[in-house]
């Protein structure tokens, strides 16, 4: 049985879908689960209590854990390290590996520029910080020998059917899709990397069916050399077929728009990442396995003919 926590989410939809390459034993679990593939079994749960996490993990020999809890520093100080105590445990009672769906909020901000996995961890933000924490409890039992485990990490994600949680999307797309300015945060002549959602799906699931894969990080395939802001808005509005008309919104202005807002309040720590480039590479993913990114342009094609060709 390999399982899913928090498979309701972008990532871990995709990563269901995937999985079937390697078993015909999917568990998903998430408040409200919905099947991906015929024969999926299905675990209601809330994954901020440890007896609905221990029964979530049993029988399983590989646990994956894609939560998206509440963008709130707060709401992650409190649930993010008691979620990964539980799981942990739960795997080492079950004899089960760990995949941990990551981020790069640990990373040091004078280094967002070339993200390898041995790039400095300097977290400058909250949710940084508690990053860096549940990473560490994973990367210390692996150490003792007590736990196999690997940390996948993408950068911002998009993809076909992503919204809500994709800046890129409620941002750009959606705004562009609907004939609407577009707005990106920071500064719009900057690279930003983005990985797309079906590649991070099949990397993952790969990683976890591979043995020599754990016990490191791993960054998900990502196409090289990103857009800039600016760039990624006049490839969404050419596709579409819509004018590129966007805005660009400046730190100030997320403070401001923060007291009445409640995601651009949780932004505002975040908003170094818009200032410089912010690039992600992962040739260590693609020499090991040979298998390359899908291309921008081919991903922005999909999201359109998938999602807006009705716009």
């Amino acid at each position: 049985m390999q399982t899913i926590l928090g498979a309701g989410g972008a990532i871990g939809r995709e990563l269901a879908k995937e999985l079937t390459h390697y078993t015909d034993k999917i568990r998903l679990v998430s408040r409200n689960p919905l099947a991906v593939n015929s024969g999926d079994a299905l675990v209601k749960a809330d994954l901020t209590r440890e007896e609905e996490v221990n029964k979530a993990v049993e029988g399983s020999s590989v646990v994956y854990i894609t939560v998206g809890f509440p963008y709130q520093a707060r709401y992650w100080s409190e649930h993010w390290p008691k979620l990964i105590r539980h799981s942990i445990a739960a795997c080492k009672a079950n004899g089960a590996n760990l995949v941990f769906f990551d981020n790069v909020y640990t990373y040091d901000p004078y280094y967002l520029a070339g993200m390898k996995e041995d790039t400095p961890m300097n977290p400058v933000s909250k949710k940084g910080m508690v990053r860096a924490e549940v990473f560490k409890m994973i990367m210390e039992e692996v150490e003792s020998g007590s736990l196999k485990a690997l940390v996948a990490r993408a950068a911002d994600f998009y993809g076909p059917g992503v919204k809500k949680t994709s800046m890129l999307t409620e941002t750009v797309i959606e705004n562009l899709s609907r004939g609407k300015t577009a707005y990106w945060l920071g500064r719009s002549d900057v690279k930003h990397s983005f990985t797309y959602t079906p590649d991070a799906g099949k990397a993952t699931a790969l990683l976890g069916n591979t043995p020599d894969a754990y016990n490191q990080v791993w960054h998900l395939p990502t196409a090289p050399d990103p857009p800039t802001g600016k760039q990624w808005v006049e490839a969404f509005a050419r596709e579409m077929n819509k004018k590129p008309s966007y805005i660009t919104i400046p730190k100030f202005m997320i403070q401001a728009m923060g007291l009445f807002d409640p995601f651009m309040r949780e932004m505002k720590e975040m908003m170094y990442q818009y200032t410089g480039d912010y690039v992600f590479d992962s040739s260590k993913f693609e020499k090991r396995f040979n298998i390359r990114p899908t291309p921008y342009k081919e991903g922005i094609m999909e999201i359109v003919a998938k999602d807006y060709a009705k716009s």
